[in-house]
């Protein structure tokens, strides 16, 4: 089958399609025709050689996909040959088929296309993850969720709005990411460019005000996020986009405000856990997709001949929502 292989890692890599080996289903595994695959910011940090899949996982690029059912392991009794899946991968979305477990694939629902469903998995089970598991949101609660206009921002402030009916904040650095936080379901948009978001959010809804804090920056928002929650307060990293090295913090408001402090990625969780995070959330939400409360925001659709321009487009933080590749 033909791939998408890394060259070079580091620095100077580059992508090339090549020829590879099929995959062949385990026991309970599908063996999945690839119709899309969305990018993610681990791609770009695979590709760099920082950041290598877990052990087991597929060397090849791509942790979400959507396509067609084309064979089955000998113990699967959910799915058949000929259905339309989608679902999170370790790795080896960026090829013409894949391998999945068939309690990590889920049906596609009739709203949605191949394109749309590819970018659903890796953003919206990172966000409910985040929000549900780790970070405990409630009704009435209040939620800021930084990078807003990115894959999993775009995710979390629907779930956030449509599933808890909390209170939304996000933050983001143009001002059309701003504009699509607020068609989505948040309350505030803050331009982190333009001014001190902290004072932004204290001066719409008052000091020690947000309860959840969803963050993937990291160093530069620490005094910030400390300043904006409130008591019994929780941080929840996904990402340090913006670095992790901390210079003269102070640790007062973790014991002044009895703050919870979480860090998560998903990629490396097992597969027992991401098997029950995509039961739960397939439970929540997938009928919110059909009806099209819910929706995937894909910012832009590639040929996969033109995944490198595709990575460049991520890199420059072009995109507002997800980049999706096709034509495997």
């Amino acid at each position: 089958m033909k791939a998408i292989h890394v060259v070079n890692p580091g620095k100077k890599a580059r992508l090339k399609i090549g020829e590879t080996k099929r995959p062949s289903p385990g026991p309970n595994q599908l063996l999945v025709k690839v119709e899309a695959t969305a990018l993610n910011r681990a791609d770009l940090h695979q590709k760099g050689g920082k950041y290598p899949p877990p052990e087991g996982a597929s060397e090849i690029l791509g942790l979400e996909m959507a396509g067609i059912v084309e064979e089955t392991g000998e113990q699967v009794t959910r799915l058949k040959p000929g259905d339309f899946v989608f679902g999170l991968l370790p790795g080896g979305g960026y090829a013409e088929f894949c391998v999945i477990h068939e309690r990590l694939a889920m049906p596609l629902p009739e709203s949605l296309s191949f394109v749309q469903a590819a970018a659903i998995p890796e953003t919206f089970l990172t966000a409910y993850q985040a929000l549900n598991w780790l970070g405990g949101l409630t009704r009435s609660e209040t939620v800021l969720i930084h990078a807003g206009g990115s894959g999993v921002g775009t995710a979390a402030i629907q779930l956030a709005h449509h599933l808890v009916n909390a209170r939304v904040v996000t933050t983001a650095g143009k001002q059309r990411k701003l504009e699509a936080a607020l068609k989505l379901g948040a309350n505030y948009a803050f331009n982190y460019r333009k001014a001190d978001w902290a004072e932004a959010v204290e001066d719409e809804l008052g000091k020690n005000a947000v309860n959840l804090v969803v963050d993937f920056i990291g160093a530069p928002y620490w005094e910030q996020n400390m300043r904006v929650l409130a008591m019994d307060g929780r941080l929840v990293y996904l990402s340090f986009l913006g670095g992790h090295k901390l210079k003269k913090a102070s640790l007062g408001a973790l014991l002044r405000k009895r703050l919870t402090l979480t860090g998560s990625t998903l990629r490396n969780r097992p597969e027992s856990y991401k098997i029950k995070l995509t039961s739960e959330f397939a439970d929540h939400t997938l009928d919110l997709f059909e009806q099209e409360v819910l929706r995937p925001v894909v910012d832009r659709q590639f040929d996969w001949s033109e995944a490198d321009e595709a990575h460049r487009y991520m890199a420059d933080d072009k995109n507002t929502g997800k980049i999706v590749l096709t034509g495997m």
